[in-house]
């Protein structure tokens, strides 16, 4: 048998894999952007083909498709949603600005599966029925985002906040010494900075969640340019109700659709959030390493779970490899960002010429901002230990505690008594008995690590 056949479109004649189910144009696509080696992510396919579904259910209700090819194009699309065929889809993220090429993929695909003996399926009359693919991308790229946002990230960041809370429970009275530059600062509980954390996330959480609410009005249904034509102008408000019910998301029709085709406003919006999500997650990270540092010549404070060697030369080496990954996590997610925005700036006139890397980064982004969270808070915020001797030593003896006499003995006094303590390496306590006039009684309650963790006016 031979290992090809031959396919046409509008250019001629191509040659295509014998088994494949794509078409000419796909074919095309995969001979003309060799570039990455990487195709679409899968949620995105799976977004188009929600799309290709709503799309034919809609033009059925319209009478613009009659129910036997709507059925045999639902059927196909259910198949593929239920993870048959995900080899059928190998167009190169870097190709065609519009998508034009992962649509006629899923056109192609679709086509071929829902074929019925005597009844032919065209990927573009019937499959792409009232469609083109300058309003079936930027409504993939909300549909996908909104799916993984809710089905993946939410949940994960959700998740990262409950072990957080549990952990921050449990120190809510262990004292340490706060930092600011990296110096030693007043006292805090390891709780307070817990919740610090948590309190970032869930801020960050709700800033993605209002741009998600914004990715519910799809441009669908302006077809080429915006304007709807080739489309009944109920097709519409009928596809977002049979998204609705096929998604469980209340995606709705946008009044003005060539906003949504000529630029990528609320996209560009979601992945500046998702950066925020990054930067919080940056700061944990790094608040890890800090405090897991040493153990000997660093600030020890806690322990992470040893999770492998560290070391290839030196032995016993252990080093905190989940913040590490996370931070690399973070790192990566901001450059994505960085090229999300640059791609928002590629609207010229009626559409967007970078939707593909638009849709991919945004995946990519949610993808690994969800995994991250959720191994930093599995291996690595879950268990870690405190060194409650090493916290304990050095927050009593810190000479930054005459900050709560200011009050009683004045900011220039309080300055000689830290340079002292600091220069002989005794007691701050102990010199300000020297010097204060207060007694050891008084000086005990206005210096007491873990009531100046509660703030107001010592004493």
């Amino acid at each position: 048998m031979s290992e090809h056949r031959t396919e046409r479109d509008s250019l001629g004649e191509v040659l295509v894999p014998a088994a494949a189910l794509w078409g000419a144009q796909t074919q095309r696509a995969i001979d003309n952007f060799p570039v990455s080696g990487q195709p679409m992510p899968a949620e995105f396919i799976h977004a188009v083909v929600q799309i290709k579904a709503a799309a034919a259910e809609a033009n059925c209700s319209l009478g613009q498709l009659d129910a036997g090819r709507r059925d045999a194009i639902v059927e196909a699309c259910e198949r593929i949603l239920d993870g048959e065929f995900a080899d059928q889809f190998p167009v190169d993220r870097y190709q065609t600005g519009s998508g034009t090429s992962t649509n006629m993929n899923v056109n192609e695909v679709i086509a071929a599966l829902a074929r019925q003996p005597g009844e032919a399926i065209h990927p573009n009359d019937h499959v792409n029925m009232g469609q083109s693919s300058n309003d079936v991308i930027p409504t993939a790229i909300h549909v996908s985002a909104v799916c993984q946002i809710h089905g993946q990230l939410l949940p994960a960041l959700s998740h990262l906040r409950g072990v957080i809370y549990e952990r921050e429970a449990m120190f809510r009275d262990q004292v340490k010494t706060g930092r600011t530059h990296l110096m030693d600062a007043m006292p805090v509980t390891l709780g307070q900075e817990l919740r610090t954390w948590r309190e970032q996330l869930h801020a960050a959480e709700r800033r993605v969640e209002l741009v998600a609410e914004e990715l519910l009005a799809v441009p669908q249904g302006g077809t080429a340019v915006g304007s709807g034509i080739n489309a009944l102008p109920e097709f519409a408000e009928q596809f977002v109700k049979y998204l609705r019910n096929r998604t469980g998301y209340h995606f709705g029709t946008m009044e003005h659709k060539f906003v949504a085709q000529s630029a990528v406003d609320v996209p560009v919006a979601l992945s500046a959030q998702l950066r925020g999500v990054a930067i919080v997650l940056t700061k944990i990270a790094n608040d890890l390493r800090w405090m897991n540092s040493g153990p000997i010549h660093g600030l020890a404070e806690i322990s992470l779970p040893a999770l492998q060697p560290g070391s290839s030369i030196m032995p016993g080496k252990v080093n905190p490899v989940i913040p590490e990954a996370v931070a690399m996590v973070s790192a990566q997610v901001m450059g994505l960002d960085n090229a999300v925005a640059i791609a928002g700036q590629s609207g010229n006139f009626q559409l967007n010429v970078m939707l593909p890397l638009v849709g991919a980064n945004l995946l990519d982004m949610i993808r690994l901002l969800s995994h991250g969270a959720t191994v930093l808070a599995n291996k690595a915020i879950r268990d870690f230990s405190v060194n409650e001797d090493n916290l304990n030593a050095g927050v009593g003896r810190n000479p930054v505690l005459v900050t709560a006499l200011n009050p009683e003995i004045g900011y220039s006094l309080a300055a000689e008594i830290a340079k002292e303590a600091y220069r002989t390496g005794r007691p701050v306590i102990d010199v300000a008995e020297e010097r204060s006039g207060l007694s050891r009684v008084r000086l005990k309650e206005l210096l007491d690590p873990l009531k100046l963790t509660r703030g107001g006016i010592a004493g």
